[in-house]
């Protein structure tokens, strides 16, 4: 991760920087509910192509995968976000991280329960994602940095807003701040060092 004071704010909410990219577009596709299963519960999402289609597409993608599955939510900032999506396999990380997809304007704006991907300058966003834990707008949807311009919501929390609420929190931004560490060793790391994380254990869609 890169770190530029005047933009600390915004750079927790980016990932690690990694520089193969093959940036692919996405087919549009119908709107869809995912179920989140975690070590608190379940939390359940709808995502909204019309808000995002690219990124809707992309996190349909990356859940029919198993890519959540022993996912660490290694970021819980009391009102603010919940941030979750980076790999045990650093294989699978890389993976995904060369088929990073091209940024798209925010059309919705990043509410409280919204979910969003999390990104480190344009054409970046991969697997991590975060949930808003109160309004962030205008700033999250407005917000400027390396020619990228806010965070496109692709999603709702409709179901399970208590389990979020109950993920452990009192790490804040420290595990967000090693995240080379955890992308090169994984959960093994966050387990030795912050042994009370909450983890993505499972995600699948809910097929109607």
């Amino acid at each position: 991760m890169k770190y530029i004071l005047p933009f600390f704010f915004l750079l927790m909410l980016g990932q690690a920087c990694h520089s193969t990219k093959n940036i692919s577009d996405e087919k549009a596709i119908s709107p869809f509910e995912a179920v989140f299963h975690t070590t608190q519960g379940d939390f359940t999402v709808a995502f909204q192509p019309d808000w995002a289609p690219i990124g809707v597409a992309h996190v349909r993608k990356l859940i029919e995968s198993g890519f959540y599955s022993d996912v660490a939510i290694f970021r819980v900032v009391n009102d603010y976000v919940v941030q979750f999506g980076i790999s045990d396999d650093s294989s699978l990380n890389q993976h995904w991280i060369d088929r990073q997809i091209k940024d798209e304007p925010v059309l919705q704006a990043n509410r409280k329960w919204t979910m969003s991907f999390a990104r480190d300058g344009a054409d970046t966003r991969d697997t991590q994602l975060f949930i808003n834990l109160k309004d962030n707008t205008p700033r999250l949807d407005t917000i400027n940095y390396l020619g990228s311009t806010g965070f496109p919501v692709i999603g709702e929390v409709t179901k399970g807003t208590e389990v979020i609420g109950k993920f452990y929190k009192a790490y804040d931004n420290a595990p967000a701040m090693e995240q080379d560490s955890i992308y090169a060793m994984g959960n093994a790391y966050l387990k030795r060092k912050y042994p009370e994380l909450d983890y993505i254990l499972h995600a699948e869609i809910l097929e109607k």
